[in-house]
């Protein structure tokens, strides 16, 4: 009753028209920047975080919190029309969505994705209020050997899943994972794979691998079959969710924050792992698996939604422990100590009128959201009847300012290309490009953990499996493993039966 006391006044906190103004600014100014690939959301918030020093608190993290949903959107806007990601949180939207929008239904993948946001959310953010103080310790309880089960789940998930075969799965993943040993050793200083270039030392940036991969392979691939006849501009089809679209839909919106607000509220959380284990759960469960590859509906819905909840799981960690579990978690501790705020178990008492203005402004971002984009997804969608050499074009400018406005180093221009150049050899052999994604945005982390569960355990393999939580979801792999195997001993022995 406290909780919703006190978010009953942040919302009058939050509803003030200076503070809606600042929300429906920040919801633009995100879903703008968020649209250009490779500035994401947390690039977004620190490259405004300067306009806000004049600002009092409370209106500059309303103002963040609308940038950060915003430029959720607008990752996946690109992602879906242009198989283009603006984030590694709208790597999975390209799945399923490029394809819907290559046969005209671009403006129903976007209207599926706003929804999704906002489904996800609205739920996210009420699970911030109700269960922020629990989820919060037992985020402290997780340890090395639960980080790292986790990882080698996505890993089998992701590599079980996608693409004609495990092994092309598990070659994609391969590569991803070798990317991401390029940079120093986290715990030795020791420079791996960086060929004597100081400017490879801190490794290749997850944004330059996506862009590269989705966008530079992308453009490269159309290229090459451009020869082979002249492209017609894809039809944008009606703007509208039809009942089919909805019945299909609205399961994977409610499923989605279950995965993705736990995800986002633990440390070493953020919206990549839950957007692909929501995009295997709809995969499993959906009635219509022959369209998965093809413009699967569910495969929008269900990932969008669980990245908009962990975007306010991510909140969890961030106000009451004062650890951010995101870049932007990050970027915004930076910009609560620039004006004297430390987050933290006491930051509830010190300044309520703040955290609860700010949980509302969440609420109040996610209905602006909806009201902007909706309305909108059919004139995003027309981006799709430029004539594809120029669209193409565009693509490449794009990724190339956006690869470069990362680090502002020449050689990520080069990086970006020979990781295109990848991109176009994984399409040409029929490797799947998401796993190769995962494998460089957690290989690394799946290292550390690792590396501190052995040192914890010194040295013992025991040590990976010495808690439940860890053997609850090396059990889980195990039957992500077996379940093909099992699954055809079943039918076999069903048709025996029968026989």
């Amino acid at each position: 009753m406290d909780s919703l006391n006190s978010l009953l006044d942040g919302f009058g906190t939050a509803l003030t028209p200076v503070n809606l103004l600042w929300a429906a600014i920040g919801v633009l100014l995100g879903t703008a920047i968020g649209v250009l690939p490779g500035i994401g959301p947390a690039m977004a918030v620190a490259l405004l975080l300067p306009v806000t020093y004049g600002l009092e608190p409370t209106g500059a993290f309303i103002m963040f919190a609308g940038i950060y949903y915003g430029a959720m959107f607008g990752g996946s806007t690109t992602s879906i029309l242009l198989n283009t990601p603006g984030e590694s949180a709208a790597v999975v939207a390209a799945i399923e969505g490029n394809p819907m929008a290559k046969a005209g239904r671009g403006a129903q993948a976007l209207a599926a994705a706003a929804v999704g946001h906002f489904a996800g959310g609205m739920i996210g953010t009420i699970l911030l209020v109700a269960l922020a103080p629990a989820v919060a310790s037992l985020a402290v309880d997780i340890g090395a050997p639960d980080y790292f089960a986790i990882m080698v789940l996505a890993f089998i998930a992701v590599t079980s899943v996608l693409g004609s075969s495990r092994v092309r799965g598990a070659a994609s993943l391969l590569i991803g994972l070798t990317i991401g040993l390029v940079g120093l050793d986290t715990m030795t200083g020791q420079q791996r794979l960086t060929f004597g270039s100081l400017q490879l030392a801190d490794g290749i940036d997850v944004v330059i691998v996506a862009v590269g991969l989705f966008a530079i392979g992308e453009a490269l691939w159309v290229a090459a079959h451009l020869r082979r006849g002249v492209s017609e501009p894809i039809p944008v089809g009606r703007p509208w969710l039809g009942r089919a679209d909805v019945r299909r839909s609205w399961k994977p919106w409610l499923r989605g924050p279950v995965i993705g607000f736990p995800f986002g509220a633990v440390p070493a959380g953020g919206a990549e792992i839950p957007t692909f284990l929501s995009y295997v759960t709809e995969k499993r469960l959906s009635k219509h698996k022959e369209e998965f590859g093809k413009g699967a509906i569910e495969g929008v819905a269900g990932p969008e939604s669980a990245a908009s909840a962990s975007a306010a799981g991510t909140l969890v960690a961030m106000l009451t422990l004062g650890l951010p579990t995101t870049a932007v978690a990050a970027v915004m501790l930076a910009a609560f100590q620039q004006h004297g705020i430390q987050p933290g178990p006491l930051l509830f008492e010190r300044e309520p009128d703040l955290v609860w203005g700010l949980i509302a402004s969440l609420f109040v971002g996610m209905v602006l959201l909806l009201l902007l984009n909706l309305p909108l997804a059919p004139l995003w969608a027309k981006l799709l009847r430029v004539p594809r050499p120029y669209l193409y074009a565009g693509i490449l400018f794009f990724a190339a300012v956006g690869a470069y406005a990362v680090g502002g180093e020449a050689l990520d221009l080069v990086i970006l290309l020979v990781i295109g150049l990848i991109g176009f050899g994984m399409r040409r052999y029929g490797l799947p490009v998401l796993p190769a994604v995962i494998g460089v945005i957690l290989g690394p982390a799946a290292e550390q953990q690792l590396r501190r569960a052995l040192q914890i355990s010194d040295g013992s393999a025991a040590g990976l499996v010495d808690t439940p939580f860890s053997v609850t979801v090396y059990a889980v792999v195990v039957v992500l493993l077996a379940w093909p195997w099992l699954k055809k001993a079943v039918t076999r022995r069903r048709r025996n039966v029968s026989a």
